[in-house]
């Protein structure tokens, strides 16, 4: 066990059933970091504890069901995984959201290059000829995929951004540095699919996984000045607003997931 790890021993005398004290004592450490590395068994709780595996398993249980852990018959109990939340209503970057959360973030450039592409063009409000600047990026956060990405922008605008290193890097901020340009607002479209062979292996899900798929407008000014796709995993990230009376959005809020820059 860790040097800062303490465990708080059950007080028999309490109302609070062991397995609440276990599960609140559980949570604290939890908070502190103490199980990074390796959750404990539940030998190993029970030899912590000094209580009944059935009181442990009932701990566990609770944690399970409230989505703070997750296990598998024979792999263990391990720490379930956070989704990424991000607040519906605003213009957001997934760089920043997950390195603000701790995590480790980068990107797989599969692309970047000039080219043409009438139907970009066109979400752009541009001629089918137009140039364009294409970026197609793998997003990862702690080592695991969570969204690949495609993008077109106009290149009379974006061509600077084809010197730029996006592995670690977020597309808005290569945009405001490097081009001057800061994005204004934009639209984007949220819906639920079912991914193609080829974006299941990228991020790594299974065959009858659902992610969401988000078709993004961002604009300068009200011009639109970036085309999106992305195909993000549904069990890393959610969109979160707040509401009140008669459907009336009171603002939007973000906790951890659409794949912003």
């Amino acid at each position: 066990m860790p040097r800062r790890d303490r465990v708080q021993a059950v007080d028999r005398t309490s109302p609070l059933p062991l397995w609440a004290q276990m599960q609140e004592d559980l949570r604290r450490r939890l908070g502190t970091g103490a199980f990074a590395e390796h959750f404990p068994t539940e030998l190993e709780l029970v030899e912590q504890y000094a209580v009944s595996r059935h009181t442990v398993r009932e701990a566990l249980r609770r944690l399970r069901d409230s989505g703070v852990l997750d296990s598998a018959r024979g792999r263990g109990t391990w720490i379930a995984q956070q989704p990424i939340e991000q607040p519906l209503g605003s213009l957001y970057s997934l760089f920043q959201e997950v390195e603000e959360r701790g995590m480790e973030q980068r990107s797989d450039v599969l692309a970047l290059r000039a080219e043409h592409n009438p139907a970009a063009a066109g979400n752009l409000g541009l001629p089918d000829d137009a140039e364009l600047v294409y970026l197609e990026r793998l997003r990862w956060a702690d080592e695991e995929p969570l969204a690949h990405d495609r993008i077109w922008l106009p290149a009379e605008l974006a061509t600077p951004v084809l010197d730029a290193d996006f592995t670690r890097s977020g597309l808005y901020d290569e945009l405001a540095s490097r081009c001057g340009v800061r994005l204004t607002g934009g639209r984007e479209r949220i819906t639920a699919v079912v991914p193609d062979k080829a974006i299941r292996s990228l991020l790594a899900v299974p065959r009858a996984a659902a992610c969401l798929f988000i078709e993004r407008t961002g604009c300068l000014r009200r011009r639109p000045v970036e085309w999106r796709t992305a195909t993000v995993r549904g069990d890393r990230f959610a969109v979160l607003s707040d509401w009140g009376p008669r459907g009336n959005n009171l603002r939007a809020d973000s906790r951890v997931p659409t794949p912003g820059v």
